[in-house]
C-alpha cells in the first residue's frame, strides 16, 4: 500500500543496509526489549525475541505502521551462541566454531499497527554455515579487529569474517541477520510490495 509507514525495529547497520538494498523507505527505531537467551529451540526463540522488539517499537509509534523486527542466533551442538560478552568470550566462541558446521537462525516479526489490535506475523529461517579450521593467531587477529563483538556467534559473514566461511547451506541473508526473500513474501500480506 502506497504511503505505508515502515519501521525497522533494530539498530543493526546490517539490517538497515539490507532494507535499503531492496529499495524500502523506512524509519529506524531501536526498541528496548528484554530478550530471552535460551530455554527454547532457535526458531521459536528468535521469533519470540523479534516479537518482543516489534511490540516495544509499536509502543513508541503513534501512527499506523508496519514494523519489522528480527533476532539472530548461532547454534552448535544444541548450544546457542549470542553476542560475546568480551574478547575472551569471542575467542571461546570462535574456537567452538573452528572447523565445524553450525546453524544460524534468524526469526522475524512483522507487526501492522493501527487497528484495534495489532496484526502479527512471525517466521524464521535457518542456514548451515561451515567455518574453516582456525589457528590461535587467526582467532586472536580476528578478535582484535573488533568485528566479532556485536555479532551472534562472534563473526560477521559479510565483513572480515567472510575469510572464515568457505560454505553456506541456505540463505546468505539469513546469516547476515535478515532473510530478505522470505521477508518480501511475508510483507505482501500487509500490502507492502517490494517488486511492483
Amino acid at each position: 500500500m502506497a504511503g505505508t509507514l515502515i519501521i525497522l525495529a533494530s539498530g543493526s547497520p546490517r539490517r538497515k543496509a539490507l532494507l535499503e538494498q531492496i529499495g524500502l523507505v523506512f524509519c529506524v527505531v531501536s526498541p528496548e526489549a528484554e530478550e530471552m537467551k535460551d530455554g527454547l529451540a532457535p526458531g521459536p526463540l528468535t521469533e519470540h525475541n523479534a516479537r518482543l522488539k516489534a511490540l516495544a517499537a509499536a509502543e513508541t509509534i503513534k501512527e499506523p505502521a508496519v514494523i519489522i523486527a528480527a533476532d539472530t542466533v548461532v547454534c552448535i551442538n544444541r548450544e546457542i551462541l549470542g553476542k560475546p560478552r568480551d574478547c575472551a568470550d569471542a575467542r571461546n566462541m570462535l574456537k567452538k566454531l573452528s572447523g565445524k558446521r553450525h546453524e544460524v537462525t534468524t526469526g522475524c516479526c512483522l507487526l501492522k499497527s493501527g487497528g484495534s489490535e495489532p496484526e502479527i506475523i512471525t517466521f524464521h529461517e535457518t542456514a548451515g554455515v561451515n567455518i574453516r579450521m582456525l589457528n590461535d593467531t587467526e582467532i586472536d587477529a580476528y578478535t582484535a579487529s573488533g568485528e566479532p563483538m556485536d555479532k551472534a556467534g562472534a563473526y560477521a559473514v559479510q565483513g572480515l569474517g567472510s575469510a572464515l566461511v568457505p560454505r553456506i547451506e541456505g540463505d546468505y541473508y539469513t546469516v547476515m541477520g535478515l532473510p530478505v526473500a522470505r521477508l518480501c513474501e511475508e510483507l505482501k500480506t500487509f500490502g507492502v510490495y517490494v517488486l511492483s
